[in-house]
């Protein structure tokens, strides 16, 4: 029934006068206590007086000191024994929460705190579980799950995963691949799992993709320009880069890229030349000199694979490999068009360079290459180069926006490209 304001001022009026709310509800011949008290919480006069509402389900009700006493949301104030009971079972709660959990704050126990909680309060106080649970927030059903795990509490989530976290991990050999990709490999397995939960495990078992370390200063190997360069093509207007292709053989990236052993004073070369669809390496040469001769053959190779009518776009950086006439003349004899960066510019060709990053990432840095000879390096990186686009597992987002985990060579099949 709702009540006219004049109702409810008169009420408020009564207990500023000193009335108790007993007194009210006979005076008003109609309200019942518990609403006259609603009314006149707030109506109490002396410094302090103050009500707080109950807010959510979550948070803990204590009381609030209001004029000479606590008062509570849910108990009339004129009923001493019911607050003092109230009172009774915080005194419990509080000691609980030193007992079992060391002094913890009640509004910051999580559901497994407050389950200890209630089962120490159920053994020392004879209270009953819905008097606990009620007051302390949780439902019967998060209790009872947590009762259960307190007293056979089994592998958590982290022990349960661990095994086949490090078995993703490691199961393409050589290849380390780092936490986003091992969360949704494991997800796909198992159904959902959180990422924090992977990471977790990565990093107590030290799983882990190591880059390298920047060194201090900067190395240039610029010798100035020995002609016209051509022009960037992936450059945009706005000084942006499209670095995207619809079909194979219609860009390509290449660089040079090089390995330090620690046993063997000779450098090892890798000269690639990376397709943009996809992100396979079309071609690649490697060798312990970075010369004309090493960056021809890639790219032979790789025209090699061109088909009639296909003439890609061949971006590089301002090398000097790439300006001698022994590869001009590949490009014009195959019709690939040449794009260079801009001087001293990396970004400009950082699909290469990304190319490169994950390379060692995942086969080079991080790993003990002490006794190994530059010819052995040369066996094993030749069969990563050939890995990453026949076994390596790659995200692709395809043309309805899905997005599937791939070896680059099995996804131009689907697609109803040679690989």
């Amino acid at each position: 029934m709702a009540y006219p304001e004049e109702v409810k001022d008169r009420a408020r009026a009564l207990r500023r006068s000193g009335l108790s709310v007993r007194e009210i509800e006979r005076e008003l011949a109609g309200p019942g206590r518990m609403t006259v008290w609603r009314w006149t919480a707030g109506a109490h006069d002396g410094p302090g007086a103050r009500v707080k509402a109950a807010r959510g389900r979550r948070a803990v009700d204590l009381p609030e000191v209001v004029g000479d006493g606590p008062i509570y949301p849910d108990i009339d104030p004129e009923d001493k024994d019911a607050i003092i009971d109230r009172l009774m079972l915080e005194n419990a709660v509080l000691r609980g929460t030193h007992e079992v959990l060391k002094g913890r704050a009640l509004s910051s126990l999580t559901n497994r705190e407050k389950s200890q909680l209630i089962e120490w309060l159920r053994a020392g106080t004879g209270r009953s579980l819905r008097e606990l649970t009620g007051f302390l927030r949780i439902s019967k059903s998060s209790y009872e799950y947590w009762r259960r795990r307190l007293r056979d509490p089994g592998p958590t989530l982290r022990e349960e995963i661990a095994d086949d976290v490090e078995r993703i991990f490691r199961e393409d050999g050589d290849c380390a691949r780092g936490y986003r990709f091992v969360h949704a490999r494991l997800a796909a397995e198992r159904g959902p799992v959180t990422e924090k939960a992977v990471r977790d495990v990565m990093r107590e078992r030290r799983l882990e993709v190591v880059y390298k370390k920047k060194k201090p200063g900067r190395y240039s190997s610029y010798a100035g320009e020995l002609d016209e360069a051509p022009a960037n093509l992936p450059l945009r207007a706005d000084g942006t880069h499209d670095f995207r292709a619809d079909a194979p053989n219609e860009r390509w990236v290449t660089d040079i890229t090089e390995f330090k052993l620690p046993d063997d004073a000779r450098k090892v070369y890798l000269s690639p030349v990376v397709d943009l669809f996809d992100g396979k390496p079309v071609a690649w040469s490697i060798g312990l000199r970075p010369d004309a001769a090493l960056a021809n053959s890639s790219l032979e190779a790789a025209c090699a694979t061109l088909r009639p009518g296909e003439h890609p776009v061949c971006h590089s950086d301002r090398g000097c490999h790439y300006r001698w006439p022994g590869w001009k003349a590949i490009c014009e004899r195959h019709g690939v068009v040449r794009s260079m960066s801009r001087k001293g510019c990396s970004p400009d060709n950082a699909a290469c360079e990304g190319f490169f990053g994950r390379l060692k990432n995942e086969f080079f840095h991080g790993r003990d290459w002490s006794g190994v000879s530059a010819e052995e390096f040369i066996g094993r990186l030749e069969g990563w180069m050939r890995f990453y686009s026949e076994g390596r597992l790659k995200l692709f987002v395809e043309a309805d926006g899905g997005k599937v985990y791939d070896t680059i060579d099995n996804r131009r099949r689907r697609l109803g490209y040679a690989a």
